[in-house]
């Protein structure tokens, strides 16, 4: 394949580079994130679109339920169903797959991809590998979910989705996507509940160099689910009367922290005057959420963060003040000295003009 952006002569060795990584980068494996309950859809060059979805179910069909959250025993077990709908117009064989699940930064429920291996609750669901669907029909699959002897009580995340591999671009390319949907298998095991947050709150302040408007405050608080339970979490500081982040913004979101989940959030706080020292209160408000997803409120965590807030622009504009009077002051000084001396030196000349000692 020609690569018009290089030259024909003098460029042997650089042109061997490039074409070696365009055939590199002409053979992609990619895995589409994980999207929960919801609809994937992917295709080719040569096919229609495939759409899919997949829920959790009943025997007949779908139920309704979003994700599922189950409470077992040590040892114990629970069968579930799934539901694959196709929504495309031929029929398709998709993988079907369970794996450990995360939350990710964003606070977005994810599984881990096909090329890791997991160690938790996604060991614990055992179903058929494959299920082909067709058009525009839907299947029904069970599943188990297995809880070994020695696991330990609290919450444990997992996620089933369904999937597909398709390849062949327009282009001659060698092109290969995995394409999957499904919904996160949320389970607690019974004992003894945990429920702890750590907090670490740090501060720094903006200066606004306009002597006559504020600064602002970067709060970055650290969290961390210590617990082996499930936490909801806000974070908010309160500031001259008000909150940050203002309720209803996307970042005053509630979030979700799984058993040694840990997350750092960063509160933007405006209009906050340069005091010097200043202490800001950090209140962070959490509840354990409970396997029928009702959510028991705990006590908040208080945490204080010291930050300097130096007054920059208003002590050069008082330093350039002082330095104003006290100008001011000595010429004022030097003047009426120098008219004290004028007046004695005229005194000095009438007295010798007149003879007088």
């Amino acid at each position: 394949m020609r690569l018009p952006f290089l030259g024909q002569t003098g460029h042997g060795h650089l042109r061997r580079v490039v074409v070696a990584m365009y055939l590199v980068a002409s053979v992609i494996f990619a895995t589409v994130a994980f999207a929960p309950a919801g609809f994937a859809a992917t295709g080719d060059a040569t096919d229609s679109p495939v759409t899919w979805a997949v829920t959790p179910a009943d025997a007949e069909g779908p139920d309704g339920r979003s994700w599922l959250e189950l409470e077992l025993d040590s040892g114990a077990s629970a069968n579930e169903h799934l539901a694959v709908r196709n929504l495309s117009d031929r029929d398709v064989t998709f993988a079907l797959t369970a794996a450990d699940g995360y939350f990710t930064p964003t606070g977005r429920f994810n599984m881990l991809p096909g090329d890791k291996q997991s160690v938790a609750a996604g060991t614990w669901i055992s179903m058929d590998k494959t299920v082909t669907v067709a058009a525009g029909g839907t299947a029904v699959v069970p599943f188990k979910v297995t809880v070994p002897d020695n696991a330990t009580p609290g919450d444990h995340a997992a996620g089933i989705a369904a999937s597909i591999y398709s390849q062949g671009g327009s282009d001659g390319t060698q092109l290969g996507v995995e394409s999957r949907v499904g919904f996160r298998v949320m389970t607690r095991v019974k004992g003894e509940v945990k429920a702890a947050l750590s907090v670490k709150a740090t501060a720094s302040y903006d200066t606004s160099w306009n002597p006559l408007e504020p600064g602002s405050a970067d709060l970055t608080v650290d969290l961390e689910n210590t617990g082996n339970v499930r936490l909801s979490v806000d974070p908010r500081a309160m500031v001259n009367d008000a909150q940050w982040p203002a309720a209803g913004t996307e970042e005053a979101r509630t979030l979700e922290l799984l058993p040694g989940d840990r997350r750092t959030v960063s509160i933007h706080v405006p209009g906050v005057w340069p005091l010097g020292i200043m202490t800001l209160p950090v209140t962070v408000s959490q509840g354990v959420i409970a396997p029928d997803g009702s959510t028991q409120a705990l006590d908040p965590v208080q945490e204080s963060v010291t930050l300097w807030a130096i007054p920059w622009p208003q002590l050069a504009i008082l330093v350039a003040l002082l330095l104003l009077f006290a100008g001011l002051f000595w010429g004022r000084r030097r003047r009426k000295k120098e008219l004290v001396r004028l007046l004695e030196e005229a005194r000095e000349a009438g007295r010798r003009e007149v003879g007088t000692p």
